[in-house]
């Protein structure tokens, strides 16, 4: 067997070349360590240097946030967040509370100026009825306020001489209510002996005028004018022929006292009633004040001389008239 030395191994098996390799690969290795090192130390002053230059962009974002306003309802406001150097909004956080009043407070200066908008169209096509009704109101039966405009309102008052014995009259001649029993009152040419009918003051022989009259929520009634020298004792007909222009409430029913009756159906009980009269034009009308809807309008007449305001109560269940 031939035997070798250490030295003449091959470099497979551990020989001098080996050691050889094994000595560089260490000089090696102990670079490559210091070099990974440089680079660590390089890699932080870059990332300080970068945490530095975000740093600055901040505060310069910030110095612009403190500038911003905004202007609301004419008046010029600091945006939220720009007086205490934080970032008004960013991504992933929570919308800060002065934002959402900002919010609030634009959507609702949108909905006033759309309301004002709305409102402003509104007059403009109530202006446009209003004046297309002042050109021909006289044959407009609705806008009882409207209508109120062209007539002229008048104090009027009851007439204790013309009075049904069975009538009470008070509130200083502006209330008349039923009574049981007659009172002892001293005989006139004036008084109505028949029927349970007041007239009113004043006499009326031109121009427009109006009254109101309360009616109440019950019983049976009528309203109206008529001429000043109807008939007054024994038996009356109640309708234009014989000088009375009426409506009826009796029981649930409405009518018009014309020649024949008129029954009236109206959407609501008509709590006021508003008489007015225009005597030159020959009209009588009478519309429910309280929604100010058209009652009844009587055909187109000729008046000749006084016409006085009429009321009347039918029985004991009828509740007062009073005059507004």
């Amino acid at each position: 067997m031939v035997t070798q030395s250490k030295d003449q191994l091959p470099a497979k098996y551990g020989g001098h070349e080996a050691h050889s390799e094994g000595r560089e690969s260490l000089v090696k290795i102990n670079n490559r360590d210091t070099a990974d090192g440089n680079i660590c130390l390089w890699c932080l002053v870059i990332s300080f240097i970068i945490y530095l230059f975000k740093k600055e962009c901040y505060q310069s974002t910030i110095a612009g946030a403190e500038n911003l306003h905004f202007t609301l309802n004419g008046e010029t406001r600091r945006a939220p967040g720009a007086a205490s150097g934080r970032r008004p909004y960013s991504l992933g956080r929570r919308r800060p509370e002065k934002w959402k009043v900002y919010e609030t407070e634009v959507e609702l200066q949108r909905r006033i100026e759309e309301l004002q908008e709305t409102n402003e169209k509104l007059q403009e096509e109530i202006d446009r009825r209003k004046t297309q009704y002042k050109l021909d109101w006289k044959k407009a039966k609705i806008y009882a306020d409207w209508r109120k405009e062209e007539f002229q309102t008048v104090n009027v008052t009851l007439d204790a001489d013309t009075a049904h014995p069975v009538l009470l009259l008070c509130e200083k001649g502006r209330q008349v209510t039923w009574q049981e029993s007659c009172q002892a009152l001293p005989s006139s040419t004036q008084r109505f002996d028949s029927f349970p009918c007041v007239l009113g003051q004043p006499h009326i022989s031109s121009g427009r005028c109006f009254w109101e009259v309360e009616v109440g929520d019950k019983g049976s009634w009528d309203v109206g004018i008529c001429r000043d020298n109807v008939t007054r004792k024994g038996r009356v007909t109640m309708s234009p022929q014989y000088g009375f222009w009426t409506i009826r409430c009796y029981g649930e029913e409405f009518w018009a006292i014309t020649s024949p009756e008129t029954q009236l159906i109206l959407r609501e009980y008509p709590h006021r009633v508003g008489i007015f009269l225009d005597y030159e034009a020959g009209d009588v009308s009478f519309y429910n004040m309280i929604d100010g809807s058209h009652i009844f309008t009587f055909p187109q007449t000729t008046f000749q001389g006084v016409l006085r305001p009429l009321f009347r109560l039918w029985s004991s269940d009828s509740g007062p008239l009073t005059i507004v």
